[in-house]
């Protein structure tokens, strides 16, 4: 039995995500738990004509939804306003994420667990201090998922050059979730940089960094990005089941995680920089983080933008792991 659960399932990205994730045939149960109308999104996603169960669990039936679960998704929390910082999103989205953890920490201790709920450099520190707290951390099943950095990046440079294919050209991108922290490695594309202007990188590095703004203000205070965000936790928990289930190896995603995950090879990064978690490319193993991959030879401009996003992440962790062991 391979149990999926979307926690926030029947939000703005739970219902993409969830309809992305009923067509896997690796999933033999796929629970959708949200605070309201969770059994109606289930119901509608359990006609289509794939192998996984479906159910659809309420407000009070949170421990149901998630016992003996093999991997948790948790898109849940409040989507960013226009003019909403991302300090007031955390002090929403930061208890509903330290419940949901509990609740993981109760009833599926072993399983992996899939952080989109923003802001991710802070949400994903919380989940890893609640599941210390019940003894049951394990730094290579707790991910951040940052895909969407990714998939932007490919989308906005094949915008620049369309002869990169966006589908088949991966940039990538380490640091963090947000901002200033998302630090696109461009020069890793053959080609590409050497033929940009300054202005065009400072350009392309900024709308990769600011995308999800570019959402917001075309939602125009209806959401922020859910579709393409749906996307990404789909690609990303998709290739975890294709590791950990189907038990293919090779596969690399990006993803903010924490560095024990793989100490022998970010021990240096983590002494040097001070951080606990940092998005990298990961190779997935059956147990989740396989090996971290070293932050790749940077250029001099990308190295102007990993000084500026250091004390940034390492700001974002404090208040995300002191929500949890201050309270």
């Amino acid at each position: 039995m391979v149990k999926v659960v979307v926690c926030g399932a029947a939000g703005g990205i739970g219902q993409p995500l969830s309809l992305l994730l009923k067509q896997s045939d690796l999933i033999t149960d796929l629970a959708l738990y949200d605070v309201v109308n969770a059994p109606g999104v289930a119901a509608d996603l359990s006609h289509i004509n794939t192998k996984s169960k479906v159910t659809g669990h309420g407000k009070d039936d949170m421990d149901a939804a998630l016992k003996d679960a093999h991997t948790v998704v948790i898109p849940a929390g409040v989507p960013r306003k226009p003019g909403m910082t991302r300090d007031d999103l955390f002090k929403i989205n930061a208890g509903i994420i330290a419940t949901l953890a509990e609740g993981v920490a109760k009833n599926c201790p072993g399983a992996f667990v899939l952080v989109i709920s923003n802001p991710v450099n802070s949400t994903v520190p919380i989940v890893a201090e609640v599941l210390k707290k019940h003894g049951v951390f394990n730094p290579k099943k707790v991910f951040g998922i940052s895909t969407l950095d990714v998939v932007r990046s490919s989308r906005f440079v094949s915008e620049v050059n369309p002869s990169v294919d966006p589908k088949t050209t991966r940039v990538t991108v380490v640091g963090g979730h947000s901002g200033v922290t998302i630090v696109p490695i461009l020069s890793k594309i053959p080609d590409f940089v050497e033929g940009l202007s300054k202005e065009q990188l400072d350009a392309l590095t900024h709308r990769i960094q600011y995308g999800g703004d570019e959402v917001v203000k075309a939602k125009d205070g209806a959401g922020s990005a859910t579709l393409s965000m749906a996307y990404a936790g789909a690609r990303f928990a998709l290739t975890l089941l294709e590791a950990t289930v189907a038990e293919k190896t090779g596969l690399i995603e990006s993803s903010y995680v924490n560095l024990d995950a793989d100490v022998e090879s970010t021990a240096s990064f983590k002494a040097k920089h001070g951080l606990d978690y940092f998005a990298l490319d990961v190779e997935f193993g059956k147990e989740g983080v396989k090996h971290i991959l070293p932050l790749p030879q940077v250029s001099a401009y990308e190295q102007t933008l990993l000084d500026a996003a250091y004390p940034e992440l390492k700001a974002n962790i404090t208040k995300g792991a002191s929500f949890v062991t201050s309270a």
